[in-house]
């Protein structure tokens, strides 16, 4: 274990943030349609009309109300949790010198489980799609990743740059402001030092989630419960955050409808 915990250490030492990030797209079911989420996870609980205003804006703007929201992503969150605890559960039976060859692929399976459940939290709080092209994924949107990844790994600054991100949204089209100058430089110095952060917060974490496969099948038994532990406190932190945004209460798009104004995402 002694000799494993060393290579682990190198490993982990050795990982790009955003290289994860970008590996971790490549995975098949990584990416989530917008559209068909919602649709799928809506459909049943509300009206037609009001699934499609959610679609076409975003839920809070259909008056879908917040503690309604708040369960919903608690149930996705439960159902990542359970898929990802499960797949490092199986990856961490081996154990021995086969775990540590397949650290790398581990924390890339991880880290799609983490894409996902961004971008389901994202979008069920008001966030527009987040366009993960596996082959040149723009500066916008893995600055976004990055912030997202702050904000589950408990970097302070993470939520501030999430707040940022927020104003910047139009409040009646799920789509990208075309001035994307204020993002770059209203965020860009928070990302930069949320970057710094989460690398070594990811580093102590994938060093403990390796050392914990190093012995066959009691190693697949504590990974899958340290993922278990660990996955599921860093989503809720985002769902918190994304939870305290204008942006998923629907009584400012009622606000902003009566004032004949923009919505503004302000928060107390």
């Amino acid at each position: 274990v002694a000799k494993a915990s060393t290579r682990i250490q190198k490993i982990s030492n050795n990982i790009s943030t955003e290289e994860i990030l970008r590996q971790a797209i490549k995975i098949p079911g990584v990416k989530i349609d917008r559209r068909t989420f919602l649709q799928k996870e809506l459909l049943g609980r509300f009206p037609q009309s009001v699934v499609e205003q959610a679609v076409n804006e975003r839920p809070a703007a259909a008056n879908i109300s917040k503690n309604e929201i708040d369960e919903l992503a608690a149930k996705v969150i439960q159902y990542e949790t359970n898929r990802v605890s499960c797949i490092s559960f199986l990856t961490g039976l081996p154990g021995g010198a086969a775990m540590i060859a397949a650290i790398p692929a581990d924390i890339v399976q991880y880290f799609g489980f983490i894409l996902r459940i961004m971008q389901e939290l994202a979008y069920l709080y008001g966030f527009p799609e987040l366009i993960l092209d596996e082959n040149n994924i723009s500066t916008e949107v893995m600055n976004e990743l990055l912030l997202f990844l702050g904000v589950m790994f408990g970097v302070q600054e993470a939520s501030a740059g999430v707040k940022v991100l927020a104003s910047t949204i139009s409040r009646t089209v799920a789509k990208r402001l075309a001035n994307v100058a204020l993002t770059k430089t209203a965020v860009y110095p928070i990302v930069k030092k949320v970057a710094t952060k989460i690398g070594f917060s990811m580093t102590k974490q994938i060093f403990a989630n390796g050392v914990s496969k190093a012995v066959p099948v009691l190693g697949g038994i504590a990974s899958g419960g340290l993922t278990y532990a660990t996955f599921k406190p860093c989503a809720n932190r985002l769902k918190n955050c994304f939870g305290m945004l204008n942006l998923s209460n629907p009584n400012e798009y009622i606000r902003a409808e009566l004032q004949n104004t923009d919505f503004i995402e302000i928060n107390t």
